[in-house]
């Protein structure tokens, strides 16, 4: 745990010194496949919807599993903005039916809105350059 915390603070620095170019932002892919991916899609849908700011990461805000999880709620504490989030650890379907409803291959994921932003890299850039902010307080 102590060197998945000290990766998420050598992230999070390497991530404030090197600018990354945003992402254009996913389209949203629904899977119909089945019956299952459906209930899902369904349950994902009501989360970002009923969440002005919605975060699906690995662990809890109080107890982040991952360091791109734990950067991604440093950033958004930093901010003073509340928000909510889901531990994708906890629910296997939901871990991956986020991936196939953002068509966004990695977790964290932060949505705004109910539109997604981006994972670790992109809101760590948004931040840096006062974007995530201004869209926060436009919502």
């Amino acid at each position: 745990m102590v060197q998945c915390r000290a990766l998420a603070l050598f992230a999070l620095s390497a991530h404030f010194a090197v600018g990354f170019v945003p992402h254009p932002g996913a389209r949203l892919h629904r899977p119909t496949s089945t019956a299952m991916a459906g209930a899902v899609d369904d349950r994902i849908d009501e989360l970002v919807k009923a969440n002005k700011l919605m975060l699906f990461m690995k662990g809890t805000k109080m107890f982040p599993q991952c360091g791109f999880s734990n950067t991604v709620v440093q950033v958004l504490t930093r901010m003073g903005v509340e928000f909510e989030t889901f531990d994708v650890l906890s629910d296997e379907a939901m871990r991956n039916g986020i991936k196939e409803y953002s068509n966004w291959p990695t977790i964290p994921q932060l949505y705004l809105d109910g539109e997604f932003v981006g994972g670790c890299d992109i809101v760590i850039e948004q931040y840096q350059n006062g974007e995530l902010q201004e869209a926060i307080e436009i919502a």
